[in-house]
């Protein structure tokens, strides 16, 4: 075993999540396995983690999970859960990246998973306020109307679904004045550390074990697994690992493609007052950096933006108050919502240069997987992660498992 195999370590946000004073957010866990041998081993309690879990325990593998923190104390929290079929990069850019064929596929799978989530959702009966949503993408200051029609007319290409919307219906139909927009269904909102939670306790209740804390500082793969130790000298084996540990990942997937920034996101108390459209929306702009926002089944708007390419910038206290009010400034300037944040939080949030993720073997690696989301359909991926991963651990190959390579 080699000393440097541990995942990084990060503050990985900042300030007050809404999420996480809200109830059934967490998940029973143990001091120690039960068992030293494991069919696989999820390295975190994240979404991620979650989706992956449930689906490996649907098809009856022994799950053993584990978290240097208590389940459900990294990320997920700090998510906005904007569930996004829409990449970060538009579809007529990510053609000229990577090929028309692969873009094409890679927009159509995220619509698919999407749609593979809500009926998880319905099927499980998980009570994590889901709601199926259409995304409202606006004109703004890195692509104009006419780039957006461009783009609409790439999806339907492509088989998505998507309604440009030029500045006088948009005016009309939603009171914005932008030079255009793009409809689209096929996107959703949840609580995220409800779905979260709620995931994990399915699993369990399949004979999945959380335990907590334990940090893997080291790991290798043997003829027929992968070993685990902990800082405490604890070792675990299993069939695979999948490392499922968000911003904090493993030495080896450090890549100059993707990098670590921060992000900011606030909420409003309940019941604040709101264009009637917005309930069935999420809404985000084609300008760098973009403000995104959303509503709650309890009429709370929950709203983010400003990324700044600095990794600790979400650390600093005097950013966060500064850029939840420049947030809440935007939001009132462009739909007329007007409130004071109740909830202002930042955190770390990946980027790549494509906007996919990374799903892929450790370098070097058979059975150690990792998965590793970017963009601001981080649940999206998640759900494809889940998919990917546990056909390759049936020794299968996913269709569009060459997107998501390690690059």
């Amino acid at each position: 075993m080699t000393p440097s195999r541990r995942t990084l370590k990060r503050d990985l946000r900042s300030g007050r999540p809404f999420w996480a004073e809200t109830p059934h957010i967490s998940a029973a866990h143990l001091a120690a396995p039960s068992a030293r041998r494991w069919d696989v081993v999820i390295v975190g309690t994240g979404i991620s983690a979650a989706l992956l879990a449930e689906r490996l325990t649907r098809r009856k593998r022994r799950v053993l999970i584990l978290d240097r923190r208590p389940p459900l104390r990294g990320s997920t929290l700090a998510s906005t859960a904007m569930i996004q079929h829409e990449i970060d990069v538009p579809l007529s850019r990510l053609d000229r990246q990577i090929g028309p064929d692969k873009a094409a596929r890679a927009w159509r799978r995220s619509v698919q998973a999407v749609e593979t989530l809500l009926r998880l959702w319905r099927r499980l009966g998980l009570d994590c306020q889901m709601q199926r949503k259409r995304a409202l993408y606006l004109a703004g200051d890195e692509m104009g109307f006419r780039a957006l029609e461009t783009e609409a007319e790439a999806r339907a290409a492509a088989g998505i679904p998507a309604e440009f919307l030029n500045r006088q219906r948009l005016m009309a139909e939603f009171g914005i004045d932008r030079t255009g927009a793009i409809v689209s269904p096929a996107s959703a909102s949840a609580n995220p550390g409800q779905l979260t939670a709620a995931l994990l306790r399915v699993a369990q209740e399949r004979g999945a074990e959380i335990v907590s804390p334990f940090e893997v500082a080291d790991f290798a793969e043997l003829a027929d697994g992968v070993a685990l130790a902990s800082a405490a000298g604890q070792v675990v084996v299993a069939g695979h690992a999948v490392f499922c540990t968000g911003y904090e990942f493993l030495p080896q997937m450090v890549s100059p493609h993707h990098r670590i920034i921060s992000t900011w996101a606030i909420s409003s108390e309940d019941g604040v007052a709101q264009p009637p459209w917005l309930k069935d929306f999420l809404v985000w702009e084609a300008s760098d950096p973009y403000l995104y926002f959303r509503s709650t089944p309890t009429g709370r708007i929950i709203a983010g933006g400003e990324d700044e390419d600095t990794p600790g910038a979400h650390e600093d206290p005097a950013k966060l108050r500064r850029n939840a009010a420049e947030i809440a400034r935007k939001l009132r300037r462009l739909t007329g919502i007007r409130f004071r944040p109740a909830y202002a939080w930042a955190a770390a949030f990946g980027d790549s240069d494509d906007g996919l993720p990374i799903i892929d073997a450790v370098p070097g690696c058979k059975r150690s997987l990792a998965v590793m989301g970017f963009g601001g359909n981080g649940i999206t991926y998640s759900v494809i992660a889940a998919e990917v991963v546990a056909r390759r651990i049936d020794g299968r190959r996913d269709p569009d498992a060459d997107l998501y390579r390690f690059r």
